[in-house]
């Protein structure tokens, strides 16, 4: 098993791998930092994971190691021989699929709801997450264990007031919750980022009653769309929000940044 197999720094010497800028890689050797994110979603003996750009398979060999069974989309095929070996090392526990995640149907690969684990590439990791969060509720997957540069991360996360507040705050705050469970330097990645990075965890909760997922993106995309208007301007163009404001008793003078998730999920309930 892992004992047997040669540090990652050998594997990709061996294979020529260089990280590539086009498709936003950047690679972890850290073995302890990489078991680390492998432990944060929890005891995943026996669990079915999902890694996104696995690369040459370094958190893949630690979430291996912690008993995972893992499904790795990797569309870099330099990488495939590299994690062909590490297949042959845990045999029957690593699943490799080449192909672009944007377009492969993740949930068909697994009958139950596996984890998502991934240093997501930087050039595909919002797309794919805000495609996660806008799944069917309760969506396909048990929680997400993902890496951010700092700047998502903290948008992410960020509440009613906070300067990276914004959709993606609301998006991942409405029915699930976020927290960013460990920061990583830049100095931990080949070749070293010009940004620091995070890894945030998202697990998902009951959505609120009564809301249409649709209506709420509509008013968020209208809110943030002029962020710097007041709601009375930047919300003119959705049906019914002013309306639904001064039910609510939300003063329409406000900024889009100054307004709660909680606040945004009652003005999309009065219009579903």
């Amino acid at each position: 098993m892992s004992g047997t197999l040669p540090p990652l720094r050998e594997v990709i010497r061996a294979h020529g791998l260089i990280a590539s800028k086009a498709l936003g890689q950047n690679f972890l050797f850290d073995q302890q930092l990489l078991a680390r994110i492998a432990a944060i979603p929890g005891d995943l003996q026996n669990a079915e994971v999902l890694e996104i750009g696995p690369g040459p398979g370094g958190l893949t060999r630690a979430l291996l190691a912690g008993g995972a069974n893992v499904t790795a989309i990797e569309r870099d095929r330099r990488c495939i021989p590299a994690l062909a070996e590490l297949a042959e090392a845990y045999p029957g526990k690593l699943r490799v699929i080449e192909g672009d995640a944007l377009e492969i149907d993740a949930p068909s690969l697994f009958d139950g709801k596996p984890h998502v684990v991934a240093n997501l590439p930087y050039n595909v990791g919002t797309a794919l997450f805000v495609g996660w969060l806008s799944a069917t509720w309760m969506p396909w997957w048990q929680s997400l264990t993902l890496m951010f540069q700092r700047e998502v991360a903290d948008r992410i996360v960020a509440n009613a007031g906070d300067d990276a507040y914004g959709r993606l705050a609301v998006l991942a705050q409405w029915r699930s919750t976020a927290r960013i469970a460990m920061p990583v330097h830049r100095s931990a990645f080949t070749p070293p980022p010009k940004v620091m990075s995070a890894v945030v965890h998202v697990l998902p909760v009951e959505a609120p009653a009564g809301v249409n997922f649709a209506k709420l993106e509509a008013v968020t995309a209208a809110s943030f769309g002029q962020r710097r208007k007041m709601l009375r301007q930047s919300l003119k163009s959705v049906p019914g929000a002013l309306a639904a404001l001064d039910a609510l008793g939300i003063e329409s003078t406000r900024r889009a940044e100054t307004v709660s998730v909680a606040d945004f999920v009652a003005i999309a309930r009065k219009l579903s």
